[in-house]
């Protein structure tokens, strides 16, 4: 006996075919038409027990259909394909009803396993998502099987409202995921407000996400609101949450457990009603086992955890990228240009440590320089050229004379000592009378290049302008003698 009856609604007869014979063998009973209209009697006459459709059928879009589905069965699961892989799609599929999206080219054996999860929750009813008009455009660009993973868990995510932990390199397109979850999410009519915890000084973290009451510090001449006031009833975006102080993490945990808090030099707690998405480039589990991330705050944080791939991952998505930076470029009055293949093959040879953001940067300052309406290889590889020189060999120069820096430092500090142990605040001492001389070096050694130092020194360039800033650091422009 069948496990139950798929209707597959596909005008592709290669496509029809192979999941008529997946299924077939798992033990269902497929049914498969070409057209919309079949598929709509099919479903009116209660046929069916899960429904598989392709989005764009020769005689009505899938996305007209659904609704008109779900009216007449509410309980019918739907499974919808879709060749068309942006984030718009899977989207716009968990908005109509879909109890799942799937993008072309499927995995077979995936398709089966989520028929057999639709057939075991038929009483699944999807909430609605957030109406979108056709034709929008959202931030997120690539046809990759990486960002199709994004797509589908963002689809899901935005019927939420649990917490969610980012992780990716820098210019992997963070904040852009987060403001989709709002954008697109219950909350989308509160305030979407984000807060750099690196850009911040440590001293006035809590006030910034507390707010603080009039006299709570020198300096403070009226009551100022903070992040978690301004974002109440919205989502409030927790960007490099790695670079958060302990004392800062211990206030933001006792929110989550309590759902209040009280402002700097308040004494009535605050309710609060925002949802937490967190972000990091950091590997807290690293940070937890050094002291630096308290273990109980990372579990409230990573509910959902969702990492971003850097851009050497998902190569195939420098085309569609690049197009689109064009686009804008147009839009900012640089020319309408294209690109042939050749040059998008250069680019995809490049390594990006960037990641999207230098790409757009790149692609901007080709269409800026450059007046042809063609972009082509010979102008890509004059581009890449003149951009930052390869790190290899200069970053082990780098690294070794900061590290002999470090240890002549050092030596002379003990040295003042002789065989006495040092006094009390030894980790401060060191750490004021190192950081200064370290940072002045690693500009020194990048002729000021505050980016190429931050990755020299491993910190997020943000904190380290943050700390030339406080340090008042004159940013040297020769190389260490």
């Amino acid at each position: 006996m069948a496990r139950g009856t798929i209707l597959i609604a596909d005008d592709d007869t290669a496509i029809r075919t192979v999941l008529n014979q997946a299924l077939a063998r798992a033990g269902y009973a497929p049914r498969a038409t070409g057209n919309a209209a079949t598929l709509w009697r099919w479903v009116s006459q209660g046929e069916g027990d899960v429904v598989i459709t392709d989005v764009v059928m020769p005689d009505e879009n899938a996305f007209d259909l659904i609704p008109r589905i779900k009216k007449l069965r509410p309980d019918l699961p739907i499974i919808v394909m879709s060749a068309q892989n942006t984030l718009m799609t899977a989207l716009t599929a968990a908005e109509k009803g879909a109890y799942e999206y799937l993008p072309k080219p499927f995995d077979l054996a995936e398709v089966v396993s989520v028929v057999s999860r639709a057939l075991a929750a038929p009483g699944r009813k999807p909430q609605r998502g957030p109406e979108m008009t056709e034709g929008e455009e959202l931030p997120l660009i690539g046809r990759s099987p990486a960002m199709q993973d994004i797509y589908r868990a963002l689809a899901r995510l935005t019927q939420t409202e649990l917490t969610i932990m980012i992780t990716g390199e820098s210019g992997t397109g963070k904040e852009l995921v987060a403001r989709v979850l709002h954008d697109h999410g219950k909350r989308r009519t509160g305030p979407f407000v984000a807060i750099n915890m690196a850009a911040i000084p440590r001293e006035l973290i809590e006030s910034e996400l507390f707010g603080h009451e009039k006299g709570a510090f020198t300096g403070a001449q009226a009551r100022t609101q903070g992040r978690f006031e301004q974002a109440e009833g919205g989502t409030l975006f927790l960007d490099e949450i790695g670079d958060m102080p302990l004392e800062a993490q211990t206030r933001l945990l006792r929110v989550l457990q309590q759902g209040e808090y009280t402002t700097v030099g308040g004494r009535t707690p605050i309710r609060t009603n925002v949802r937490i998405i967190a972000a990091t480039h950091r590997d807290l589990r690293s940070q937890i086992q050094q002291g630096l991330f308290r273990e109980d705050l990372f579990y409230r944080l990573n509910v959902v955890p969702l990492r971003l791939p850097p851009l050497r991952e998902r190569t195939e998505d420098i085309g569609d990228l690049t197009r689109h930076f064009l686009r804008s470029a147009a839009r900012e009055g640089l020319g309408q240009k294209s690109i042939e293949q050749a040059a998008i093959d250069r680019l995809k040879q490049h390594p990006w440590p960037g990641n999207v953001r230098e790409l757009e940067n790149f692609v901007r300052r080709v269409a800026a320089l450059h007046t042809q309406d063609l972009i082509t290889a010979p102008i890509i590889d004059q581009e890449l050229a003149e951009s930052i020189p390869a790190r290899s060999p200069a970053t082990a120069a780098n690294t070794k004379d900061l590290s002999e820096l470090i240890e002549r430092h050092l030596a002379g500090y003990f040295g003042e000592f002789g065989n006495e142990l040092p006094p009390s605040g030894l980790y401060d001492r060191i750490i004021r009378q190192v950081e200064y001389p370290l940072l002045g070096a690693a500009l020194a050694a990048t002729r000021g290049n505050q980016i190429r130092a931050a990755e020299l020194l491993g910190l997020n360039r943000n904190t380290l302008r943050s700390r030339i800033k406080e340090l008042n650091i004159k940013v040297f422009r020769t190389p260490l003698s």
